[in-house]
């Protein structure tokens, strides 16, 4: 088994619907990978074409326990006074990019638009996402020999 650091770079979003009647949204998005969930920072000033070039990371092994090589993608309104609105949400499918990522040390999947839907699959809006994934080096026991020496 591999272990590396799947590295999502949450660029900016477009065409969000609201979901608050009241004025404009704050959108922040949270991201699972297998049961694991960061947040990114809330785009104030964005409303419904936010931008935010956050950068969200995980440690993921490959292959690991589970079929589920994908990240959630859930965009939030964010709410002062009541909780927050899921505006609708987005799914990336990594299983490919971890198989190259464990083939040649890391990959890449280059920024790319992605659908965001609600829970009736009504388009509500775009993300642009671009996810990597490299290898973490591994200096233990596992480690391959070169000429007598460990690497």
């Amino acid at each position: 088994m591999a272990v590396g650091i799947l590295e999502v770079n949450l660029i900016s979003g477009k065409g969000l619907k609201r979901s608050d009647f009241l004025g404009k949204i704050d959108p922040y998005v949270e991201i699972q990978y297998k049961g694991q969930t960061r947040k990114s920072s809330v785009a104030k000033d964005g409303g419904r074409n936010p931008t935010w070039n956050d950068k969200l990371k995980w440690r993921a092994e490959f292959p690991g326990s589970g079929a589920d090589y994908k990240l959630i993608v859930k965009v939030m309104d964010h709410d002062t006074f009541s909780s927050d609105d899921l505006i609708g949400e987005a799914t990336v499918h990594v299983k490919e990019l971890l198989e190259m990522g464990v083939e040649k040390g890391t990959a890449e999947l280059r920024p790319t638009k992605y659908n965001v839907v609600d829970s009736d699959l009504t388009f509500v809006g775009e993300l642009f996402i671009g996810v990597s994934y490299s290898l973490l080096q591994d200096r233990g026991m596992d480690a391959e020999e070169f000429g007598g020496w460990k690497a």
